[in-house]
């Protein structure tokens, strides 16, 4: 299965049209840390990600891990133990956090870019993530809640997103 982005604002699966958002400086084959550009290519998704105390009901054949307060995804591109990883938040290590106020990460699955070995500076915390209102991202790819969830039905773990 193959997730498409078919431009900045629509995503296919199999038959499925979705309306998204994407980068809020377009597309790049040359992603940097910072440069709110989705990066462009064949990607694995890792698992998804999810809120236990915001998000119930949902079905996928994706391994699920529930969102933890102490949970992060470093973008320090200067740790290179940590960059572009799932950490348990410290104090020392400069990362995004997973338990939001908001709900724009109550569902995410990240795209493995930059990964395995992550590069320093090429870029970290590329994620499929929910939005109420279609606004750019810093980079990653995000649907409303309904469609994330019709998605999720959709994929499972062998699943790539292209991203042109």
């Amino acid at each position: 299965m193959i997730i498409y982005l078919k431009n900045k604002h629509t995503l296919l699966i199999d038959d499925f049209y979705f309306k998204c958002c994407i980068g809020k400086n377009g597309l790049s084959k040359k992603k940097i840390e910072g440069d709110k550009k989705t990066p462009i290519g064949r990607f694995s998704i890792e698992h998804l990600y999810y809120r236990s105390d915001r998000v119930k009901n949902f079905s996928t054949k994706l391994k699920c891990i529930e969102i933890k307060k102490n949970l992060g995804w470093c973008d320090d591109p200067l740790d290179q133990k940590n960059y572009n990883k799932l950490i348990s938040i410290k104090k020392t290590i400069k990362c995004e956090k997973l338990h939001r106020k908001d709900h724009k990460y109550d569902l995410i699955i990240p795209i493995k870019y930059n990964y395995p070995k992550p590069i320093k500076f090429k870029g970290s915390c590329i994620f499929i993530h929910l939005t109420n209102n279609y606004k750019p991202t810093a980079g990653c790819i995000a649907l409303q809640k309904k469609d994330f969830l019709i998605m999720l039905k959709l994929i499972d773990k062998k699943t790539k997103i292209q991203i042109n």
